[in-house]
């Protein structure tokens, strides 16, 4: 009996060895704080026989464009360059500095949105504002730093280098596919990028010694991002409320409902992030009734103190004329769900 009980055990033992020389370990789901890194993941999955191997899922990846591989390896290099292409901070009053991430590859309109951003507020307020883009699309894949985790963790990290962080404004613009349990859509077909949720965000900004924030997140259900982002000197704008759609996405679309009615629309006509928000809320009431839409209702939180900061930023500001919005292709505006 003995015998038999130490040679199962023995045969266990060698199971568990085999199991953990191919990589089978357990890991920490992402958003946790002992993340690992989802290219780390995958390459600890046991090799596979070529007759079992699925073919990677390439189709829609650019042909002119870098392998996969090779996008993954010059990140560093394509971030370090967008950082020192900022303009110099303008001394003795705050700066502004947008940082716009466009998480969806799949779909134009968020890369329209995240480019747009950037044209409009270097173009429009002048050199006390600043913009850094992040994007997942077929187009930039050889001249934009990925939207992704990773990536908006250095960004972050550069920009607090480059700020004044007693006076200076962070400007984050997220603009991606969101999910009812309230986790932002970061992809780009095949890389295997984590998603980020609403505690995943709100603990990568309080990280960070960033004093003054406005934070625009930009996705169906993006009201629940809310309570792990609101606070002292921070302004949280979404596009919905936690249990809500919101719309515009799709390749049919230039520009989603919020998308167009805060920045192009409202922000060409003012400065005022909190006025331009009100404005925004009443054009997307009116295009979701005149579509019979489910009402999204964008919200809103002021954090003590940022209106007053953002109205110390402002002073002394002369916007430039508007700045047009380019429909690329064919699009059609505020067309689709998402």
């Amino acid at each position: 009996m003995r015998a038999s009980l130490i040679a199962l055990l023995a045969f266990a033992a060698g199971i568990l060895a085999m199991l953990l020389a191919q990589g089978w370990l357990p890991h920490h789901p992402a958003g946790q704080a002992s993340r690992v890194p989802a290219i780390a993941r995958v390459a600890t999955q046991p090799p596979l026989d070529d007759a079992e191997a699925p073919a990677l899922p390439q189709d829609d990846w650019p042909e002119q464009a870098p392998t996969p591989e090779q996008v993954l390896y010059t990140q560093p290099q394509l971030l370090d360059a967008a950082l020192a292409r900022l303009g110099p901070r303008v001394p003795g009053r705050p700066n502004l500095y947008l940082l716009a991430f466009a998480g969806d590859g799949s779909e134009d309109v968020f890369h329209n949105e995240a480019e747009y951003a950037a044209r409009l507020f270097t173009r429009r307020f002048g050199a006390t504002a600043h913009a850094l883009v992040l994007e997942n699309s077929p187009d930039t894949l050889s001249t934009r730093p990925l939207a992704t985790w990773s990536n908006l963790e250095s960004a972050l990290d550069g920009l607090a280098d480059a700020m004044d962080p007693r006076q200076d404004v962070l400007l984050l613009y997220l603009s991606t596919h969101g999910s009812e349990d309230h986790t932002l859509l970061v992809d780009m077909d095949p890389l295997p990028l984590d998603q980020i949720g609403a505690q995943d965000l709100g603990a990568i900004l309080a990280a960070r010694p960033f004093k003054w924030k406005v934070v625009v997140v930009n996705a169906c259900y993006s009201g629940g991002f809310i309570p792990s982002l609101q606070g002292e000197g921070t302004l949280v704008l979404t596009a919905a409320r936690s249990d809500r759609s919101s719309f515009g996405c799709g390749n049919d679309s230039a520009a989603t409902y919020f998308g167009r009615a805060w920045l192009i629309d409202a922000l060409n006509h003012t400065p005022d992030f909190i006025a331009a928000f009100a404005q925004a809320k009443g054009e997307i009431t009116k295009w979701e009734r005149q579509e019979r839409l489910l009402p999204s209702e964008p919200q809103m939180a002021i954090g003590k103190g940022i209106a007053e900061q953002l109205a110390r930023w402002r002073q002394g500001l002369k916007p430039g004329p508007a700045v047009p919005f380019q429909q690329p292709r064919q699009s059609a505006p505020l067309a689709a769900h998402h």
